[in-house]
Parts: structure tokens; sequence; C-alpha cells
């Protein structure tokens, strides 16, 4: 834009922003930053004001650091600000009143919308967007209930405002095809409607994916979420068919919020995925990923997304490729390097390379603030894994300092951190010991479900018969076994994760690519029968654990997928059921206190599995 600034001319900036946006995606990221400063240091315009605090929000949740937190808070407060200053003034209350006596629509709903001007209309999706971005720094950085519940209200300020967006574009696309000039009304702009899809398609996943006592309280607020319709939305951003190859989209025409469309479906389909079934398409967003990856070579996200969509297809060791490709592809934003020596950690526990992944582990606990409590576990559980003096004497010291390292969000402890404190004390109340830490860490991760069926065979299996051969020379005197701790605590942990490793010999997931030249020596009708057999121990002895309470609830879950993939469905369903009940499963509970491990992150994928099960779909 030539001259000084003004708010009628603010759209001039779209091409600048889509500029921007480009150099962050292609991994130019400093580049991208420097562009919006120097483009308006007075963050003053609409645009680069709101792209500028969109990059803090990024580097913030990245880093984690309350400094950075609270700059990401402060510019996306101001351009909240901005924005809020471009909208159209709200009626007075004597035009709102008149509105009412005469029927007017002119004064709220879709009639407000309409008699906005564009600018006016793209500040409204801006203010939107911003109030997410602080809603979300704050409720990350607020460390009580009080912000919790303050930064939820933002929260819901945004769907709503996303809502009557969704609306007004819904009615003008009627009303263009009611002209005969459908299905979209051309007026609009292929910018704000990028916006409008991304907003209102995100606010119905997210609300689908709320559970169902949470969701129970945001429905008396009028809020539904559409998971059918929020996906819809976002493949309509970049013209995604379901079968086509290529997009009808194309990088020349499409808004300037297509690419974080694409970007938010992919987090769905290869990262949500792991928690939910409903809506889920890998070939898709494969698809998705190829289009965008050939537009963005180097584009560290898009690199991630190949690693990911490599750990969904159970091939660690091309997903390890490429997150080490994304680690070489920049160098500007160092944190978004914890995210490949994350995924990497959880590659390498599934390709069980456990001296690998205790390396990616020490990286993230040297570099990363995310959760240097799971961090510590990490290191501690493949050292103990590995075995050794020193090396169990260096977990020691990891697992001694962990309960100093929790946090807290929104005043409320991180499950995961929880799982690992007491992991933490149970290794001190047995003297220095615990059973397979690794490679039950790895099936918290999801680890063994990526991991190949041979890997499984020939790598996972021997380590647990390892266990259950001391286990065994302990049967008739468990109280000889370990100083007389953990007997059973092991046993069942050493069956579960033994039924586990046979139902994926058995039953790989629905988009793993086994490579038929690896496919392991053992039958699937083996597999099957030692997983059941194996299980049903852990369901026998159940009233026998005393820490380690939820390995029973996670047998329950893996029974049932184990029948829903024998075709057992009345059986399946019997198990989630269970599991879904809240009742009390493993008979002993007296010496469980609260909730048991995990509990919520079981409660979300047992919900998921039964929902595929009534819907035919795999489990």
């Amino acid at each position: 834009m030539e001259g000084a600034y003004a708010q009628e001319r603010a759209l001039e900036d779209i091409p600048g922003i889509k500029h921007a946006l480009n150099l962050f995606l292609a991994s130019h990221m400093v580049e991208s930053e420097q562009y919006c400063h120097e483009s308006d240091p007075q963050k003053e315009r609409l645009y680069f004001a709101s792209g500028y605090g969109l990059i803090q929000c990024v580097k913030a949740l990245m880093s984690y650091e309350d400094e950075d937190l609270l700059v990401a808070i402060g510019h996306t407060r101001h351009s909240n600000v901005v924005a809020q200053q471009h909208r159209k003034r709200a009626a007075s209350l004597t035009s709102r009143l008149a509105g009412l006596v005469v029927g007017s629509s002119s004064s709220s709903g879709v009639g407000w919308v309409k008699s906005m001007t564009p600018v006016e209309r793209h500040a409204e999706l801006i203010y939107a967007e911003t109030l997410f971005e602080k809603a979300l720094l704050g409720i990350v950085y607020s460390g009580d209930w009080l912000s919790f519940i303050k930064e939820a209200l933002n929260l819901r300020a945004t769907f709503t405002t996303y809502r009557l967006l969704s609306k007004y574009l819904a009615a003008a696309d009627e009303e263009a095809c009611a002209r005969g000039e459908g299905p979209e009304d051309k007026s609009i702009d292929a910018d704000f409607r990028s916006g409008v899809l991304l907003g209102a398609g995100m606010s119905n996943i997210l609300l689908s994916l709320m559970p169902g006592r949470l969701l129970s309280i945001v429905e008396l607020f009028g809020f539904k979420g559409n998971r059918k319709e929020g996906l819809a939305m976002l493949y309509r951003a970049g013209g995604w068919r379901a079968d086509a190859d290529e997009p009808t989209v194309s990088a020349a025409d499409e808004g300037s919020r297509r690419s974080i469309c694409d970007m938010s479906l992919l987090m769905f389909h290869l990262v949500l995925s792991s928690f939910t079934s409903a809506g889920v398409d890998v070939p898709r967003a494969a698809r998705i990923l190829a289009w965008n990856s050939a537009r963005f070579p180097n584009g560290v996200f898009f690199l991630f997304g190949q690693g990911r969509l490599a750990l969904v297809r159970a091939q660690p060791a091309r997903a390890v490729a490429r997150y080490r490709a994304a680690l070489e592809s920049q160098s500007q934003y160092r944190n978004l390097h914890q995210i490949s020596y994350w995924e990497m950690a959880v590659a390498y526990f599934a390709l069980w390379d456990v001296a690998q992944a205790l390396q990616c582990w020490r990286r993230l606990e040297a570099e990363s603030t995310w959760s240097k409590a799971c961090y510590a576990y990490g290191i501690a559980a493949c050292l103990i894994e590995l075995g050794g003096e020193d090396r169990i004497k260096e977990a020691s010291a990891f697992l001694e300092k962990l309960p100093c390292l929790l946090q807290r969000i929104a005043g409320k402890s991180i499950p995961m951190e929880k799982f690992v404190a007491r992991k933490a004390r149970k290794f001190k109340k047995q003297n220095g010991r615990l059973a397979l830490p690794a490679l039950e860490y790895g099936y918290v991760f999801l680890a063994i479900s990526r991991a190949p069926p041979a890997v499984i065979a020939a790598k996972m299996l021997p380590d647990i018969a390892a266990l259950q051969a001391k286990l065994a020379a302990h049967a008739g005197d468990p109280a000889g076994y370990e100083g007389g701790q953990g007997y059973w605590d092991d046993f069942c942990l050493a069956s579960f994760l033994e039924g586990v490793c046979c139902r994926y010999i058995a039953h790989p997931e629905p988009h793993a690519i086994v490579d038929p030249s690896e496919k392991p020596e053992i039958t699937q009708e083996e597999a099957e029968g030692r997983a059941m057999v194996a299980l049903q121990r852990v369901l026998d002895s159940g009233p026998k654990i005393e820490l380690d309470h939820q390995i029973v609830y996670y047998a329950h879950f893996e029974m049932g997928r184990l029948h829903a993939c024998m075709g057992r469905r009345d059986e399946a369903r019997k198990h989630f059921d269970l599991v879904l009940s809240g009742k009390s499963l493993e008979v002993n509970s007296s010496t469980r206190k609260g909730k048991y491990s995990l509990e919520s992150a079981l409660m979300m994928r047992t919900q998921a599995a039964a929902e595929a099960l009534d819907h035919d779909q795999p489990v």
C-alpha cells in the first residue's frame, strides 16, 4: 500500500500477508517475521498486525517459556484491539430496540454482517482469530481456574462469531444459487471465505472432540460440534474431493488461509486420529500432503506430515528419515527441532531401538521445556531397559528429581506427567526397579501400533519372554520375587504387553503397510490365540495388582479391539461398555486412590472404538 495507512484500504495488504505466509511455510520463518514487522512497524495495519501476532503465538507455543507466552499474549491482545478498531460499530441501544419492534435484522445476525463493508467483515473474522489465539495462550499460561474460565468465555465469543459468519456465507451462497449465479457468491472474496471455512470448520471439529460430560455443558450454551460438516468446510477451502488426486482450487485462486485449512486436515487425519476414528481418511490426507509437499518441498511442517504419515503406516524407519529431513530443513526456529526429536523417539521405540530413542529423549531434556518430567522419565525408562549398574544409577537420579519437574495448566496437573510421577514413586518403592518401562512407555505413545510386525516378533516379544521366564521361576512363591515386591504388577504388565504385541502381529492397524518380505514366522491364528490368552491372564489376575491398576482397564480395551478384529462384535461391545461404565474393574480397587493412570485418554480411545464398531469401521 502506497502512502499512509487508511483503514478503508486494509485489504490491500492481503497479497503481502500471503507472501509472508508462504515464506513461513517454506521454512523461512525469520524472513517472514521480519517482513511483517518491516511492513508495519507500528502494528496498526489489520492484516500485518494479526500476522505478526500469529507468528509470536506459534513461537510461544513451541518454547512454552513464560516470557515468550507473555510476549505473545501482548501481541495477540494488541492485534485483537486493532481488529476491533476496524470492526463495524455496534448499533445504538435505540436502534436495536427499534429493530426488535419492527422486526429488522439489520442490527444483529446475518443482516448485521450483510450491512458491513468488506473491510469490516474481514475485521470481524480477524477479531475471532486473534481472540482464539489469545484464549489459547491464556489457557496454557494460566495457573488457576479463574483464568481458565475467563479464557473459556473468550472461546465462546470466538465460536459465536465464527457461527455467525458461517451463516452469512451460507445465506449469500444460497441467494447466489437462487439468482442462477451459484454455487458460491462470487462477490465474496476467497480470502474471507477461506478464513470463515477455517474458523467454522475447526470449531465444529474441536467441539466434536470434547468428552461427553463437557460437551453436555457446552450444548447448554447452544453449541454443537458437527464433525462431518467441519471437515467438509476445510475440504472446501482447498477444493479437495474424495475421489480426486488434485484439488479444484489452485494456488493462484486460493484464499489466504487455504494452507492452514490443509494443515488442519493433516493434523486431524494423522495426529488426532490416534484418539478418534469418525471422519478419518488417511488416503485423502496423503493426497493433501503430497500436493503441499510438492509446493513447499523444504517446508518443515509438511516434512513433519510425511514423518507422521509414515508412522501411521507402520513405517518407522521412513518416519525417522523424514524427521531428520525436517531437522535439516531449517535452523531458524530451533524449537521446531523438538517436534522431530519427540516423534523420532516414538519411531525408535517402534523399531525397538532403545539406544537411539534414549538419544532423542536426552536432546529433548536438554533443549525443550514442554514437559521436563516426561523427558526425564523417557531417559530413565531407556536406561533401565538397557541395563547396567551405571545406567540404573543415572536413571535413579532422573527419577529422584522428576517430582520437581511437574507442571500445571489451568491449575490442573497433566495426565501424562501424573503417570510418570507414579512410575517414579514405584521405582523408589521397589528399591530401584521397574519392569519393561521403555516398552510400556512406547505403548502409551502408540509405538507398538506403529511397529512392523517383524520387529514386534523378533525384538519386543523376546524381551517380554525374558521377564516372563523370571516371573515363572517364582510362580509358586511370589513373595520370593524381587524382595516380595511387585510380582503381580509385573506379571500383569508382561501379559498385557504380550497380548498387545500379538494382537498387532495378527491384526496390524488398518492403514499399516506391511512388507511381505518381512512377515513374522508366527501365523495370524497363533498370534490371535496368544493375544487372547495373555489378555485373559491380566483380567484373571487383576485383583492382585497393587499399583498399576490401569493395566486392567487397558486390557479390557485391547481385548475388545481384538474381538472386533476377529469379527466378534458382541464380545467387543461388552468389553468397551465395561470401560465406559466407569465402574471399578480390578475388584481390589481399595488400594487405588482417585482415577487410574491415563483414564481420560483411555475413555476417548474406547469411545472412538465403540463408535467405529457401531458404524462397521475398522477398530
